[in-house]
């Protein structure tokens, strides 16, 4: 039987997160309204690295508390599959 892996986060890490994601969300119809608006493709462009640097941000949050959290956890129960799966994690991330 294969078990599902869960991350429980407490309320303001997930607070933090969602605040993020709400941020992005918003960059994101914004460069949509600019579309719409015939806005320049330099200031449509800018608009989009911004949100790309947002998001990357977001992803090296979550990955830092991946590793102090769940990490940790499953190294402290003998899970060695998790470097494994970091290892995957790391490979995504440089591409």
């Amino acid at each position: 039987m294969i078990l599902e892996k869960k991350t429980y986060r407490t309320d303001e890490e997930k607070k933090i997160i969602n605040n993020r994601i709400n941020r992005i969300e918003g960059q994101l119809r914004g460069v949509k309204k600019m579309i719409s608006e015939d806005a320049y493709c330099r200031d449509v462009l800018i608009q989009l690295s911004a949100i790309e640097n947002s998001v990357k941000s977001l992803s090296n949050h979550v990955l830092e508390k991946h590793l102090y959290t769940c990490v940790t956890r499953d190294l402290e129960n003998g899970d060695l599959e998790v470097i494994d799966e970091l290892i995957n994690l790391f490979k995504k991330f440089n591409n």
